[in-house]
């Protein structure tokens, strides 16, 4: 369909009676003490959607900022016996699922809800992995994803025989998918904005997602690799879309992309970072046609068949969305999440929105996040102190030693990594991350410049990883300092 009718239908439905869903309707005024980094219009917009009065935002986001901070935590110090974790009872309550029954106790100590399960969050992964290159037709599959809750795989499908011959063709075990009937019917949101519009080649419109240095990612379906823009002018240099859905566009001079989202109630939300959000997290989603709205997250790593393919690796939301909010900004108070993809249902009756996830794309094209600060995220250590972790070895010339300790770590979200090594001054010491493909170790990221120093950075998604430390020439001691998602 030329995607100029589906613009001016957008239009004309907007003129007929959406117009008045761009802003938030009158509600209490929010206390002045509202939580850093929440603005009035998000805490309005959390009291709207989720149903609460001032009092309950508050302790809600106090909890989810609390339960973050344990999660994180837990997920490396349980390393591969983590199972996943979530967020109940109005975020009143953090469950940890693991594996080993001697890990129960490790969770209890800090403070959540301890479940023993069967499988691994790896092991999930890996079910979805499977599913995702699955090679049968998926007519009928509205698309899949992890349910942590239930420690199993979810299809969800219009024909559930189509469904089950899909699990089985792709050779993921029966017993650890739940096929669920569903009406979705998931499409890309292509006539949208999200923050602010821009228009590609005669007049196609979709929206800027988040600003990064150079320019701004948004969704792949927007636009094709060398595609021009205009309000703001500036080129694709990337995009994917089915598999993935997201692009950048690198904006032309004298345009100046800025940390900020449009709330839709005559202000912005400022974007601080991009850390993950957990499943049952509140979010918000910015967009030209429904404006701002909020729910919370209900998966991670969700797969979803749209008319022109499968998009995988997927944020599922229960925010509504319509056509016109396609590529818009997810975010979770003041961390970007990702940018809208498609979706089923509309803000009357509800429904369910998929977002590309916000670090995939930043990875995918090197890319910074612009945040409060004006540019990049915080700077990391340039040396080998002040990382999460530090290790150290010694080498003969020519010798390589792995790390951390001649093993791996396991990093159960995605983000970045970043090492710095520090050799003995005359020697050439290199660095090489490795990640377990499920078969074998394979190079990520590297460097190996003509010298003792060395440092890496990689944004990676979930699974196993581990340091390489090599001795080009020369021998000694050495430091590795770490940090890891």
């Amino acid at each position: 369909m030329d995607r100029r009718l589906i613009t001016a239908a957008a239009v004309i439905a907007t003129a007929a009676g959406l117009t008045a869903a761009l802003t938030i309707p009158a509600l209490a005024r929010p206390p002045a003490d509202t939580p850093e980094g929440v603005t009035p219009q998000v805490f309005a917009a959390l009291q709207r959607d989720l149903k609460l009065d001032a009092d309950g935002v508050r302790v809600r986001l106090a909890n989810e900022a609390k339960a973050s901070r344990i999660e994180l935590s837990l997920r490396k110090a349980l390393g591969s016996t983590y199972a996943g974790s979530w967020l109940s009872g109005g975020a009143a309550t953090l469950t940890v699922a693991v594996t080993d029954a001697g890990s129960v106790e490790k969770v209890r100590a800090a403070g959540a809800t301890p479940k023993l399960v069967a499988r691994s969050h790896a092991d999930l992964q890996e079910l979805v992995a499977g599913l995702d290159a699955g090679r049968s037709p998926r007519a009928g599959i509205a698309g899949w994803y992890v349910d942590v809750t239930t420690n199993s795989v979810v299809v969800l499908a219009r024909d559930t025989a189509a469904a089950a011959a899909f699990v089985k063709s792709a050779g993921v075990p029966a017993d650890a998918v739940r096929v669920e009937p569903s009406n979705e019917d998931p499409r890309p949101y292509i006539d949208v904005i999200g923050g602010n519009a821009y228009y590609i080649g005669a007049g196609t419109r979709c929206s800027v997602g988040f600003s990064v240095s150079g320019g701004f990612v948004t969704a792949g379906h927007c636009g094709n690799t060398g595609a021009t823009t205009s309000q703001p002018s500036g080129t694709f240099r990337g995009s994917s879309f089915p598999g993935n859905d997201y692009a950048w566009v690198e904006v032309a001079a004298g345009n100046t992309p800025r940390p900020l989202v449009n709330n839709y109630a005559g202000g912005t939300v400022t974007v601080a970072g991009s850390t993950d959000a957990a499943v049952g997290a509140s979010v918000c989603r910015s967009g030209s046609t429904t404006g701002w709205h909020c729910g919370t997250i209900q998966a991670r790593n969700a797969s979803v068949t749209y008319p022109q393919g499968t998009v995988n690796g997927l944020i599922r939301t229960n925010v509504c969305a319509e056509p016109g909010d396609s590529g818009g900004s997810l975010i979770a108070g003041s961390q970007a999440q990702g940018v809208t993809s498609g979706g089923s249902g509309n803000c009357s009756s509800g429904g369910t929105t998929y977002f590309q996830p916000v670090n995939e794309i930043l990875q995918a094209y090197g890319l910074q996040l612009l945040t409060s600060g004006g540019g990049p995220t915080t700077p990391p250590p340039t040396g080998c102190t002040g990382h999460e972790f530090t290790v150290s070895g010694s080498l003969s010339s020519g010798g390589s030693q792995y790390q951390p300790n001649g093993s791996y770590y396991y990093s159960g979200a995605s983000g970045t990594h970043r090492a710095n090594l520090c050799g003995p001054s005359g020697t050439d010491f290199d660095l090489y991350l490795q990640k377990w493909t499920g078969s074998a170790w394979g190079n990520v990221a590297s460097s190996a410049s003509p010298g003792n120093t060395e440092a890496v950075s990689y944004t990676g998604t979930a699974g196993y990883y581990r340091y390489r430390v090599h001795a080009y020439s020369g021998s000694g001691a050495y430091t590795l300092g770490y940090s890891n998602p």
